[in-house]
């Protein structure tokens, strides 16, 4: 019998393999290769518009079909060049980009500077992305394969930002032709052509042959929607699918006692966290929030859903983040958190709601959640929504509380620090707790426009133990990302954002 795990981590891809026996490595082999490659994922697209499309589940498709300025490499955390072929700074707020020529969208049309500047324009401008996005201050044509990007303040994750996926670039004619033909026909300039969509089930992928890195590996790719994540995994043993995203961590001895299947695990980067709307009552009271931390047992909730597989969080950025700054885990404590509702004039508790999607252990940790605020005399109604709507209402500010997943995508303190916290962020910007404190913003605007490394981190550090007294949000744990695939499956790195990518992955037969 075999066993393969993989970890990646940003900066590097460690291999383990544990034989029990002779063999030949997974991965090593020759022979005819599958033409598609299926992969299952937990939900839907929301938008095939990387301008709106900025969850997970979407980026994990429309990251085939469309390129970016520049890109990390690999899974690692340097950016190298992609649609743009070289860049310089020109001054602590401007940067010039040379186009490469040649590059062709799906359609046959020429990529060029109009093109980025357009989707630069377009991508500062949406509400959805504005907070990766609106560094910028504009951008200017040079020539038809040159642009100058100029930034509002110096601003030092400038190229991270630019190599998140839905910082894409997008064809100019074609998306103004009608104002949401990318949301579900898109075209774009990646490795894949978009094919087609079933909602609800499936997505069709077909390789661009004109693809300016050469053509994929691997002809087609399908995308399979299977929201139950022990589903996934049986789909994986009984080879339906090839990969499976999220595996369930319930699930991974499943996988790793199967000689035929590979688990892939990232460090603990994602987080999980509850986000309280302090535009209602009673989470605009500072002392209600501080009782609901205090509430909730985190380690029991990791030994118990987890099996032991996370961290428990003690801000909202992760160890492996630039800028995390330990601020401590909230102490389980419910007489404190009696004595907090008490003073914030609710002694006898009161009655809310917590919103999840569908998410099977999202449900089991909001579940659990549930029951330690009954304790306190806190009786919440759990609603588990699709996950289309759940993002659609939260967006809106629908929810009194809600739980959420979160990933670091620039590995920068400042992509999330300014989306979730900062007040320009309410609502579809990420601030779904509705936080508006001078404080928090003057730490987070220090933090973006410093070039200092020591400021930038002197004022996360301020931020993270300001947030923590504020309890805007409820940091519960650090999850790994999690994938799993057939023994056949070559040249998968798995992503440690989630941002997987399968250009040069192939399946022996």
């Amino acid at each position: 019998m075999k066993k393969r795990i993989v970890f990646a981590a940003a900066g590097m891809l460690i291999s383990v393999m544990v034989f029990a026996g002779g063999g030949r490595a997974a991965g090593a082999g020759t022979g005819t290769y599958k033409d598609t490659i299926t992969w299952g994922q937990g939900a839907d697209v929301t938008s095939f518009d990387p301008h709106v499309g900025r969850q997970t589940p979407a980026v994990q498709v429309t990251n085939h079909i469309f390129d970016t300025l520049v890109q990390f490499e690999g899974t690692s955390s340097r950016i190298v060049p992609q649609i743009a072929e070289s860049w310089e700074q020109l001054s602590p707020t401007s940067y010039r980009f040379r186009i490469r020529r040649g590059i062709k969208f799906h359609n046959g049309a020429d990529l060029t500077a109009e093109d980025v500047k357009f989707s630069m324009d377009r991508a500062v401008a949406s509400s959805m992305i504005s907070y990766l996005m609106d560094f910028i201050s504009e951008t200017i044509i040079e020539d038809p394969y040159t642009v100058v990007i100029n930034t509002h303040a110096p601003y030092a994750p400038a190229l991270r930002n630019l190599s998140v996926p839905f910082a894409a670039i997008v064809p100019k004619a074609y998306t103004e032709s009608s104002p949401d033909i990318l949301a579900r026909q898109p075209i774009g300039s990646g490795p894949y052509k978009f094919v087609s969509w079933t909602q609800s089930d499936s997505a069709k992928l077909e390789a661009f042959e004109g693809y300016y890195a050469g053509p994929p590996k691997t002809k087609n790719l399908v995308m399979k929607v299977i929201p139950e994540a022990s589903q996934r995994t049986i789909a994986l043993e009984t080879g339906e699918i090839d990969l499976a995203y999220d595996i369930p961590t319930n699930d991974h001895k499943i996988i790793t006692g199967n000689n035929r299947l590979s688990l892939f695990l990232s460090p603990p980067l994602s987080l999980l966290y509850l986000s309280m709307n302090m535009k209602k009552t009673p989470f605009e009271n500072k002392l209600v929030r501080q009782a609901i931390s205090h509430a909730i047992d985190r380690q029991l909730i990791i030994d118990t859903v987890v099996s032991g597989a996370a961290q428990a969080a003690d801000a909202i950025i992760a160890p492996g983040v630039y800028g995390y700054y330990s601020a401590g885990v909230d102490q389980y404590d419910p007489a404190l958190s009696r004595r907090l509702l008490a003073q914030a004039g609710y002694p006898n508790g009161f009655t809310t709601n917590l919103w999840v999607n569908n998410n099977q252990e999202r449900v089991e940790v909001s579940t659990a959640i549930v029951d330690m605020l009954r304790e306190v005399g806190i009786t919440v109604r759990l609603e588990v929504m699709e996950a289309g709507a759940f993002w659609d209402k939260t967006d809106n500010g629908e929810h009194d509380m809600a739980f959420f997943g979160w990933i670091t995508s620039t590995l920068d303190g400042d992509y999330t620090y300014y989306s979730l916290t900062h007040s320009s962020k309410l609502g579809p910007g990420g601030n779904t707790s509705y936080i508006t404190d001078s404080q928090v913003d003057a730490l987070v605007e220090r933090g973006r426009t410093s070039t200092d490394p020591a400021v930038r981190e002197q004022a996360y550090k301020d931020l993270a133990v300001l947030l923590a007294d504020l309890t805007g949000y409820i940091s519960i744990m650090y999850t790994p990302n999690s994938a799993g695939g057939n023994k056949n499956v070559e040249n998968f790195e798995p992503d440690p954002i989630g941002y997987h990518r399968l250009e040069n992955v192939q399946v022996r037969r």
